[in-house]
């Protein structure tokens, strides 16, 4: 283990008060071996969380092309299964250990399978030590900030016969040209930002992912104007906190601005995830109500609707405050659709604390919501909380919670019955491929019988039926 580079929680959770993250062009090398090393082998990659994973695993796809992979669904075919990896609950960690038990089968069929994991949980100390200790079929661990040495690892790997392990705990760089293999050819996620700088006491998203980075404004629109002539209809403007997007950079403009700079590209729509109410301004809300391309939909975390679990979470709003910003969206833009997150449970969370939480629900009657019992990720000031209450007053507490948030998301959704709603076709059911779906602009999934269109093009569809989570149509 001595030349292992093992991820420090100390080191990640340090922060330069004024760092500027250094942009690499041009990151990716490959020596003449590293460019035929996958010929006539085949890759894998799963990938669990969120976008911003899903953007990494693009570029993980576009660096094993690089190296000559061909890409597989088929895992038994597979001579390199990479697990892309989410930390932000206990659950995806536990999802994720029970893949490589699982995947421990086809090792045992096929030796030279190279077995890797990367992402936020190999930015854990705990969890690579339990990995190294436990889960020895796997040859390759990596973390958020270092894609670009994947090639010189999988050389160490293949050629050498050692296992790579590489995981740095920094403040973090903006790599930029680097290969990708896009997930879908009319929707493209660009990453805007990386990192974050708020450390609310539950989340573990800042010492995996770095400090807050952003990317300049010109590189990110000179993407925008690309994936534009390429054909794409939609971009999604990805970071972990795109409010914040510019505060780490001198005479470059804010995310407000930058929505104005993309809106200005031209491209049919626009989207942004994931927006910390802390850093909302009416800039940003004036330029979503000004443009017709950027889409009437905002995801706005409340996580709690009381004030002191909102303090203790170091959430830096109040719950009028964030009242008064909910109030703002759907004053100043027509039709708007708020999602949310909210966390259940969270240590001291009492009986009347929550009903604040349901009170704020029935105040801002969202469209959709994420919600969950708080998980205690180690390393982070809340798992240290003392939490006295029992899981089942827990679980009680989410499910009263998630039937107030079923019922506003069908009333939100039977006030499109009998409307005409613009959908970007995203493609056909699994389970059925006469019924195509895809997204209003309010985000809200449209399932409607395709008559004359193909995957890619924005259609008419009225709205015939409403679900609790989707809506059902009829092409016009």
């Amino acid at each position: 283990m001595s030349d292992y580079k093992l991820p420090d929680f100390i080191r990640a959770r340090k922060r330069g008060a004024s760092y500027q993250a250094p942009i690499i062009r041009d990151a990716l090398k490959l020596n003449d071996v590293q460019k035929s090393l996958g010929r006539d082998l085949f890759y894998h990659v799963i990938t669990y969380g969120c976008q911003a994973n899903v953007r990494d695993g693009e570029v993980i796809s576009g660096i094993l092309e690089a190296m000559q992979y061909t890409h597989t669904e088929l895992l038994q075919e597979a001579d390199i299964i990479i697990l892309n990896t989410c930390a932000i609950r206990e659950n995806a960690e536990k999802r994720v250990l029970g893949e490589i038990g699982f995947l421990q089968n086809y090792k045992r069929l096929k030796p030279s399978l190279v077995l890797g994991v990367c992402g936020c949980m190999a930015q854990e100390e705990v969890v690579v030590q339990k990995i190294l200790k436990s889960y020895p079929v796997v040859d390759l661990i990596f973390g958020t900030h270092n894609l670009f040495e994947l090639p010189q690892m999988i050389e160490k790997i293949l050629v050498n016969n050692q296992k790579a392990v590489s995981v740095y705990s920094y403040q973090g760089s903006i790599f930029e040209d680097m290969p990708s293999v896009r997930s879908l050819p009319h929707k493209a996620s660009v990453m805007i930002m990386d990192g974050c700088d708020k450390f609310c006491t539950y989340c573990i998203v800042p010492y995996t992912r770095g400090q807050q980075r952003s990317r300049l404004a010109e590189d990110v629109i000179k993407e925008v104007v690309q994936r534009k002539q390429q054909g794409y209809k939609e971009v999604t403007l990805l970071g972990q906190n795109v409010n914040a997007y510019g505060k780490d950079l001198e005479n470059n403009g804010d995310f407000g601005y930058l929505l104005r700079k993309v809106a200005e590209t031209g491209i049919e729509r626009i989207r942004f995830t994931t927006s910390h109410p802390w850093d909302f301004t009416e800039e940003m809300v004036s330029a979503i109500a000004d443009y017709d391309n950027i889409m009437p939909y905002v995801h706005l975390p409340l996580q709690s609707g009381n004030d002191e679990v909102l303090r203790r979470m170091g959430r830096r709003y109040t719950s009028r405050q964030y009242r008064e910003l909910f109030d703002s969206l759907k004053n100043r833009i027509p039709d708007v659709a708020i999602s949310t997150d909210i966390i259940v449970g969270f240590p001291g969370e009492t009986e009347e604390q929550f009903l604040d939480t349901l009170a704020m629900v029935e105040y801002c009657k969202y469209d959709n919501a994420y919600s969950f019992v708080f998980s205690p990720r180690p390393g982070t000031p809340a798992a240290k909380m003392e939490d006295n209450e029992s899981e089942e007053v827990k679980k009680q507490r989410l499910y009263r919670l998630n039937e107030r948030l079923d019922f506003y998301s069908k009333a939100n959704n039977e006030k499109w019955v009998g409307k005409t709603v613009k959908v970007l076709v995203d493609g056909p059911s699994k389970n059925n491929p006469e019924i195509y779906s895809g997204y209003s602009p309010q985000q809200k999934l449209v399932n409607f019988k395709l008559k004359a269109a193909e995957v890619g093009d924005i259609i008419d569809v009225r709205i015939t039926e409403a679900r609790k989570n989707s809506l059902n149509g009829e092409q016009v």
